[in-house]
């Protein structure tokens, strides 16, 4: 699948099957409006892997990836989503909800973030939420929400793509 996506992300934001994670839900945007989309017309097949850093007989450092038989605080997680346009109109935008148990990586170059709820978008070092005595503070990944990518151009109808994105077990 060719990427329609600025850059591609590192790791993709799938959703989650296993407990305690929630699904994401996905939302499509179409150009008229801020806020997520209706998540109408856009098919998800989502996979999670957890990333194993070890090092070998020879002392090279080898990554693998496996499936998260379980998931412990501090696991390294990738996820992958293959998604389709199924909507009657183009797509601007796609964005996903984050599970409460998961801290993605927002400092990829090609994806918004959100700590509103998706009301908001930009990127991490831009983002402020209020305190509780009044003031504000920059946000930080433990707020992130939602995550977006923008689209080159707009996606039509029977189309889709591929993004992915790294986390972090909370």
């Amino acid at each position: 699948m060719r990427s329609v996506f600025r850059a591609l992300p590192t790791l993709y934001m799938a959703a989650l099957t296993m407990a305690p994670f929630a699904i994401p839900h996905a939302h499509a945007g179409t150009g008229s409006g801020t806020g997520p989309g209706t998540g109408q017309g856009v098919a998800l097949d989502t996979q999670m892997f957890v990333e194993r850093v070890q090092t070998d007989l020879n002392g090279r450092t080898r990554r693998t990836l496996s499936s998260p038989a379980r998931l412990v605080r501090g696991d390294q997680l990738v996820f992958v989503i293959n998604w389709r346009n199924q909507g009657a109109h183009p797509l601007r935008d796609l964005s996903l909800s984050v599970p409460g148990t998961v801290r993605i990586d927002p400092d990829d170059a090609s994806m918004e973030v959100s700590v509103d709820g998706g009301a908001h978008w930009g990127r991490i070092g831009d983002l402020w939420l209020p305190t509780q005595l009044g003031g504000e503070r920059r946000a930080t990944a433990e707020d992130v929400t939602h995550v977006r990518w923008a689209m080159l151009g707009p996606v039509q109808p029977g189309t889709g793509g591929r993004i992915s994105y790294r986390g972090t077990v909370r």
